[in-house]
């Protein structure tokens, strides 16, 4: 039972950065009805950021906690803006386009931010270092939680709690929703598509880069091609929750994180992967739109 519980605490940390990356995927998909294959690499690419950053930080002599919130800053502000940057350059052209124009766009951004990322940073693994967070642990009823793993989950369900409050309660967010609705009537109503559309850009691109950098602070490795890797997961659990549904993309996050850490933790990791693909084939027949997807209202 103990180790059940552990891998539960674990999940639910890996889970809230799945869930962070997945809002990405849903909100740009909710509203323009596109697959943003580019979204694991901005994710990716904060990371990277986030320990250049942080490592200048450090060589200024910066305390641990200033390096941190600068590194936090620094890095949500670039991605947010490159984030509306990829939407100006690589899909606004093509909105009006067929909708594989706008997927072949999507694939060539993300191979464009995975290479930018090998020729600046280099092939090699990069290393976070492991005391951004304090390092403390406690031992409750056998299960063991670190002070990263509080750090992250407390984080993460603020920022999306945030996030479903200025959804459902701004005014905003009510463009949001209807633009996601319908397009053409919300442009009737006299709301600013293409300024939704940059707002939810950025919104999903500064959810990423928190993602990123709860990725790097974590598992503390990157390479060039984690993009595609962590996106992958992302994109599923959207899929799980309900791609275009926030609410869905959350509890997708988390339970794809639970199972993934349980998979890893009962029968093989290298089981993780494919039995992550056979619980999204299960999902989709019994319920194709995904489990929080038929509420429509609701979605972004």
């Amino acid at each position: 039972m103990e180790i059940f519980l552990q891998q539960i605490v674990n999940g639910l940390a890996i889970g809230s950065i799945y869930a962070l990356v997945a809002i990405g995927y849903t909100m740009v998909y909710g509203v323009m009805k596109l697959i943003n294959f580019a979204h694991g690499d901005l994710v990716a690419l904060a990371a990277y950021v986030g320990l250049t950053v942080l490592m200048q930080a450090f060589g200024m002599h910066l305390s641990n906690l200033w390096a941190v919130i600068l590194m936090f800053i620094v890095t949500a502000m670039f991605i947010s803006l490159f984030g509306i940057i990829l939407e100006r350059l690589a899909y606004r052209p093509l909105r009006k386009a067929p909708r594989l124009s706008a997927v072949v766009s999507a694939l060539g951004a993300s191979l464009a931010i995975e290479n930018g990322i090998m020729l600046i940073w280099g092939p090699n693994i990069k290393v976070f270092p492991s005391n951004v967070f304090p390092s403390a642990r406690w031992h409750i009823s056998g299960v063991v939680i670190n002070s990263t793993q509080i750090a992250i989950l407390l984080l993460s369900i603020i920022l999306m709690l945030a996030l479903y409050i200025f959804i459902n309660k701004t005014k905003i967010g009510t463009a949001i929703r209807a633009s996601a609705i319908d397009q053409d009537a919300a442009k009737l109503m006299g709301i600013n598509v293409n300024g939704i559309i940059i707002a939810i850009f950025a919104l999903g691109s500064f959810l990423g880069s928190i993602g990123g950098l709860f990725i790097g602070i974590y598992y503390r490795e990157l390479y060039f091609q984690m993009g595609w890797i962590y996106g992958l997961n992302a994109f599923i659990a959207a899929i799980i929750g309900g791609i275009g549904n926030i609410p869905g993309a959350m509890l997708g996050g988390m339970l794809l994180g639970i199972f993934n850490v349980l998979i890893a933790g009962y029968i093989s990791n290298a089981w993780s992967e494919a039995l992550t693909f056979a619980l999204l084939i299960i999902i989709l027949i019994i319920k194709p739109t995904g489990i929080l997807g038929e509420r429509v209202a609701e979605k972004v």
